[in-house]
């Protein structure tokens, strides 16, 4: 797939088909996998704190349930319409974001503001995870529509840089540095697609690390957490012990684990086990091999990902396509990274696995727009004959045949 904004034509139309089947079933495997490990992992915890081994499964079970009919819903919402509709996104992001640093308003937890709470029963909101979305929805229509603007530094990459510094600004005051560089990231990937200059894309990824740096030198857990990469050995029962203890569970696992429900890490050595440290316990339980199967799934959806957006009918469409998969990829290393520890810990949960529901509602519903997206594409003539006004060319007409003695 080319950079280039001219490259897609952006008023192609192409008729709806069936979706990406092949997507639609990783996702639902990866979820069903996530709701086994969820159990696994939660039912020591949820009957130390709840009385209830069941207490977080079910709670993820609701929280599938009602991710599953979003996704479906929006596979089927035509995703040309979210153009229209993705300035009202922003806007609904950027007030969740703010009423979080409320009083009264966003709920504490462990010295963080990062969730609003609901009417009984409903659960707490994390305004962060929707924000993902929204921004990466209303960034691929501005970029879309900036066409050669995107080279302006004042009318493109300005804007660019001011909008997305005050949404990960609204997030890195609750805090949450973890989720700020994700949004970064995605939208960074998303200018970078568009047509954004290469020495553009290298400054701001520049400037946004260098600002990482400056705001984990400054101390707090931030600081705690780099301690316990760069050396968690010098205190294994403090910083350390996190890191260190994730290890110990991947290494307990082996080629083929110790079984499925056997781990002896839940048992509050791995704090976290069912949230962003569950990939531990499957590497305990299931060892490599359930490590393998679970990131070949991730490939594939990544794969058909990419297929999408390279046939999306339209530019908005490509770019929401990669937006998504940006989300997801990010989300997966960053995650993966940290319980490896070749990468600090940043408490991002595994899509589709980790327990959360904020979290699991926002991705099913990424991957519903990236379903919706998949609707309209121009398909290879191996997976089907092409939609009335696909983006495949016509074959050029044969030259008439000339006589013996005709002109050559």
């Amino acid at each position: 797939m080319t950079r280039s904004p001219q490259s897609r034509p952006t008023a192609v139309r192409v008729r709806a088909h069936a979706p990406d089947y092949l997507l639609l079933t990783v996702v639902i495997v990866l979820s069903i996998i996530g709701l086994i490990a969820v159990y696994s992992s939660s039912y020591v915890l949820g009957e130390a704190q709840f009385g209830d081994a069941n207490y977080f499964v079910k709670r993820q079970m609701v929280f599938l349930v009602m991710g599953l009919v979003l996704m479906f819903m929006a596979m089927r919402f035509p995703y040309r319409a979210l153009m229209r509709l993705s300035p009202l996104l922003m806007l609904g992001a950027l007030i969740l974001l703010a009423l979080v640093l409320v009083p009264g308003v966003g709920m504490e937890q462990n010295g963080a503001y990062r969730w609003i709470s609901l009417p009984a029963p409903l659960p707490p909101l994390q305004p962060s995870e929707v924000a993902k979305l929204a921004v990466l929805i209303y960034m691929a229509a501005w970029l879309a529509a900036k066409g050669d603007l995107l080279h302006d530094v004042s009318l493109g990459v300005l804007p660019f840089v001011g909008m997305v510094g005050i949404i990960s600004a609204l997030i890195i005051l609750e805090p949450d540095l973890g989720t700020a560089i994700m949004v970064a990231g995605i939208t960074g990937v998303l200018f970078f697609v568009a047509g954004a200059r290469l020495f553009h894309v290298i400054v701001l990824a520049a400037t946004g690390l260098v600002t990482v740096v400056l705001l984990t030198l400054a101390g707090g857990y931030r600081m705690d957490r780099v301690t316990a990469f760069l050396d968690a050995e010098s205190d294994p029962s403090g910083v350390g012990f996190h890191a260190l203890q994730l290890l110990v569970a991947f290494g307990s696992g082996g080629f083929t684990g110790v079984g499925l429900g056997v781990s002896r890490q839940k048992f509050f050595y791995v704090p976290g086990s069912h949230t962003d440290g569950v990939l531990a316990i499957i590497g305990e339980e299931l060892g490599y091999i359930g490590i393998a199967v679970v990131m070949g799934l991730f490939v594939v959806l990544l794969w058909r990902g990419l297929m999408i957006a390279r046939r999306a009918d339209t530019q908005f469409g490509s770019l929401i396509a990669m937006g998504v998969l940006a989300w997801i990829a990010f989300q997966m290393l960053i995650n993966v990274g940290g319980v490896t520890r070749l990468l600090p810990l940043t408490g991002i949960p595994l899509p589709f696995l980790s327990y959360g529901g904020s979290a699991l509602l926002s991705i099913f519903i990424g991957m519903g727009v990236l379903l919706s997206v998949s609707r309209y594409t121009a398909l290879p003539d191996s997976e089907a004959e092409p939609a009335s006004g696909s983006l495949r060319r016509a074959p050029a007409p044969r030259r008439p045949a000339t006589t013996s003695g005709g002109a050559r």
